[in-house]
Order: structure tokens, then sequence, then C-alpha cells
């Protein structure tokens, strides 16, 4: 008889295999590079198509022995996500609303046919795993523990078609601020239509590997003309900034300040940083807060009137990534910082919401997005 098949991840049957040999963990935490170094142990869960979810398994940090054939080396049949552990002032571990993580992996999965995983069941083993590691998570504002899940098909045969077969890990780096030395604002190139990050009907809302690798060479070739990042453009409307979510704070041709991001879709990868901010500052109830396109030459306008007061972008390593300059069609666009302090490298909304996204992140206010890992 067949096996029934398994669609829950079960933290009972979570197999625990420590290493033999634990690294020696960074004694200078201030020259950590990000996702230079990984913890002692990964954790690993199988999936069949015949049988579901397999035995979940915490083991030592080790290479992958694959097929060749398998199909995630061939047809990008790969996705992942992005999330932190942080410890706050007594110690205790922290992860910053890990279910929206999870629920878009899945989201990301079924985008390009790779199983979902149990959600509430990964998640346990996941904590299970960061209990584990705990030592590891450098202490301080700015420095967390970089959290990997990915999910590849391992279907050891060539063709494009369903995997029949993948594999869920996560691997952990212990990692430092983003910018250790303090902000240091962007100048954006837009893209002018030779390269294209999404499309409808495409991936963009995902986050597959295919969606990241086509990004690198037209960053390459905006660094090399003294920009460090690509403001990605669709029929004019801005859209995202390098791999981040953008939002623009102006005054708008009503005369009210407004912050804008673009709304989401097929195009938009619907971060979890973008969602924060959004709800934080509509509870501000200070300006207008609005999910709708603006396009670049409409931005280039209001910024030539003085009417842009900030941009940045938004992700999980930076948490905010402040803007000073955009060039669109040839013309250098200068974004203001702090018109108060010449020398900052942000503005105050970047710099407020930052603070008011870090203080949540490491315990320092109780909210909801905040939660608690406990001790093994």
């Amino acid at each position: 008889m067949a096996a029934a098949y398994n669609s829950r991840i079960d933290l009972a049957k979570l197999v625990i295999e420590r290493t033999t040999t634990p690294k020696a963990k960074p004694v200078d935490k201030s020259k950590l590079l990000f996702g230079r170094q990984f913890t002692d142990h990964m954790l690993l869960i199988p999936w069949e198509a015949a049988s579901g979810w397999g035995t979940p398994r915490i083991t030592a940090y080790a290479p992958l022995a694959m097929d060749l054939s398998c199909s995630c080396l061939h047809y990008g049949l790969q996705v992942f996500e992005g999330m932190k552990a942080y410890k706050d002032a007594d110690g205790r571990v922290r992860l910053f609303r890990p279910m929206m993580n999870i629920n878009r992996l899945n989201i990301s999965a079924r985008r390009i046919a790779l199983p979902e995983c149990d959600a509430e069941g990964f998640f346990a083993c996941l904590k299970e795993l960061i209990r584990m590691e705990a030592d590891w998570i450098p202490e301080g504002k700015g420095f967390s523990l970089y959290v990997r899940p990915c999910l590849i098909a391992t279907q050891a045969t060539l063709g494009v078609a369903v995997p029949q077969s993948a594999l869920l890990f996560v691997i952990l780096s212990p990692v430092g601020p983003y910018y250790p030395t303090g902000w240091k604002a962007v100048k954006l190139l837009c893209s002018d239509g030779k390269y294209c990050r999404a499309w409808p009907g495409g991936t963009g809302f995902t986050k597959c590997g295919g969606n990241y690798a086509p990004t690198i060479l037209p960053a390459r070739e905006a660094q090399e003309k003294g920009y460090q990042q690509v403001l990605w453009l669709y029929e004019d409307k801005v859209t995202e900034v390098g791999t981040m979510n953008f939002f623009v704070y102006i005054i708008n041709d009503d005369g009210e300040r407004e912050l804008i991001t673009c709304p989401l879709g097929d195009t938009i990868l619907p971060g979890v940083t973008r969602d924060s901010v959004l709800a934080m500052t509509r509870s501000w109830n200070e300006f207008k807060v609005s999910e709708r396109y603006i396009t670049m030459r409409d931005l280039a306008r209001l910024a030539e009137a003085g009417k842009v007061i900030e941009a940045f972008g938004t992700g999980t390593a930076a948490v905010v990534s402040p803007v000073c300059l955009i060039n669109y069609e040839g013309r250098d666009y200068k974004i203001p910082l702090n018109p108060a302090d010449p020398a900052s490298q942000a503005g105050p909304l970047t710099q407020r919401i930052y603070e008011e996204l870090s203080r949540i992140q490491y315990g320092e206010v109780p909210h909801d997005w905040s939660v608690l890992v406990g001790s093994s």
C-alpha cells in the first residue's frame, strides 16, 4: 500500500544531529560582512510528490550532495526568503513578522509549481534551529542573525516539468549594520527600456532566483556610470529600486504632503518592510499615504519644482536606504535629504521610519510584529 500523503511538517519528528566540530564565532562583530559567515547548523526538510513532507532534520552545516541533473540547476526552480533574528536588551531572541515571510515563500513556490509548506510546522522547526544558534546572534543595535530559507527542486531528471521532489532548507548568517559607518545616500539610474525587471504575468511579485540574476548586469553598468543602483521603470511608472521597494515623499499637486509607493501586483514584491512602513505611517495620521503609480516624468517635474521632500528604498537588509539623486533621460535630479543638516545622509522621515521600526525589531517597544522565539 502506498504511503499516505503528508501535508504537515511535524516538529515532534524533528531529528537533531549536533555538530562535533563547532566553528569559531566572530570575535570582532564590527568586521561582519553580509552573508559571508554561517552558523554551525542548518535545517533540512525533504518533500516528495507521492508522500509529501518528510522528516525535518537539523544537522551540521555542510555542502549539499546533489545530482547534476537536478531541475533547480537547469530551470530556475528555486525560491527563497530573507528575515532576521534579533537580540533585545534582555538577551531574548526576536523575529520580525516571520509569518509574512513564510507566507510569501509559499506564494513564490506556488507561482513556479514548487510545493507549499505547512507554515506553522515549518515555523516551529525554524524556531528550534534559531534557539540552537542563539549564541551566534551578535548583540547590539544594527546587528542580527540573517535567516535564509530556500526551497529547491531536487528531481534528478532533465526536462521542464512540475518537480516530483524538493528540499526546503534554512541557513543562518550573523550580520552587522547595513551602513556600518552611518547612512550613505545612494544615486539611482533609471532603467531606459534596454532592460526590464518585471512585467505583467511574470514573476516580479515572487522571490525566485530568476528575478535577481538578470538585474546584476544592469546594476553593474549603472555603477560603472557612477550610480549605485537602478530605479526600475515600467512604461515610465516607477516600480522598484534595485532589489527593494521604493517610496517617495512629495508635495502633490493639491498641496498635500504625500508618501507614495506603487501598488502591489504581479510586478511588485510584497515586501515585509514595505507593508510595515505603510501601516506605521498611516497610523501616525500626519500626511497622506498612498499606494499608487507615479511616473518618472511626474517625479522629475516635482523634483524640478522643489516638491520632492525625500525618497528611499525599503527591504530586510537595510530596512531603509536613502536616495539623494535620480538620473532620468540623461539628467540628474537631486533629491533632498535633511535641509536642516547639510551633512546628513538621510532625511527626517527616512531616519524616523528606521528608528521606529528598529525599536520594534529589538523589542524596545511592545508590538505584535516582534515575535519572541523563546528558549529551548
